[in-house]
């Protein structure tokens, strides 16, 4: 099977949460028979919340440490197969199947002094486990570090989340020639959040970056967040929601297509 793999990086603060979770909400409406894999590689977890999931359990990282732990206490030092196996066995145990997707959290960084051989595996079975679906959708943290680091080696779409800021646009850029050297992706776009004045527009510095959309602030989206519901429950009139739409549309995902 060849899975969709749409990442999402920018500035911390910029909404990539909130669009991630938006785009779980489009692909399981859009595509309701089809395997949807939401993987949230922020330590913060925020997309858990996003999502409504209040009970999040073992993480990718805690299975690394628990992996770590058996190779040292093992003298005869396992085979990478076996840990291989064991990885992938955890895995699936703590993916959350819920309202059309499973989640599967990351968890903290890693910490100094860990087994890279162990994490080398890890990302081996990670990406073996996402070609079991048809779409995953990556909620990346801020900056570029997880761009080729854990989580995934190749995507099929980069979207850039930036706000109208010249930080936010700066970052980017940075992690668009990051990409260039580290990632393999198909398709890649910027989202600009927050968008509220079109006088912006000649100072958006994007370079050959094609926008994807530009999505307003969006009250529907704040006054749920206060309710304490998910991105799921916003109605399909949001703005975070059209716009969000409007992306997956010039990404050529879209009516049960994607190219």
């Amino acid at each position: 099977m060849k899975s969709t793999v749409i990442a999402l990086a920018g500035k911390g603060g910029v909404g990539k949460t909130s669009i991630s979770a938006a785009i779980i909400r489009e692909l399981v409406k859009m595509f309701p028979n089809k395997r949807i894999l939401a993987i949230d590689a922020d330590p913060a977890i925020g997309l858990a919340t996003a999502l409504g999931i209040t009970n999040v359990g073992q993480t990718i990282d805690d299975i690394r440490k628990s992996i770590t732990e058996a190779g040292e206490e093992d003298k005869t030092k396992k085979k990478a197969i076996e840990l291989l196996g064991e990885a992938r066995f955890q895995l699936l145990n703590a993916m959350i199947e819920t309202q059309g997707f499973a989640f599967l959290a990351v968890g903290r960084p890693e910490a100094a002094g860990c087994y890279c051989s162990i994490n080398s595996y890890l990302k081996q079975v990670i990406s073996a486990v996402s070609e079991e679906f048809d779409f995953v959708v990556i909620d990346g943290e801020a900056g570029i570090e997880q761009i080729n680091r854990r989580v995934m080696e190749k995507v099929t779409h980069l979207i850039l989340v930036t706000d109208p800021s010249r930080k936010g646009t700066n970052v980017i850029k940075v992690i668009k020639q990051v990409a260039d050297e580290l990632t393999m992706y198909s398709k890649i776009g910027v989202i600009v959040n927050r968008y509220n004045d079109s006088r912006i527009d000649e100072y958006l510095n994007l370079g050959k970056l094609p926008i994807l959309a530009k999505i307003p602030d969006d009250k529907e989206l704040a006054l749920t967040d206060v309710m304490g519901k998910s991105v799921l429950d916003l109605d399909d009139d949001s703005l975070l929601i059209k716009g969000v739409d409007e992306a997956l549309k010039n990404l050529d995902i879209k009516g049960g297509i994607s190219k």
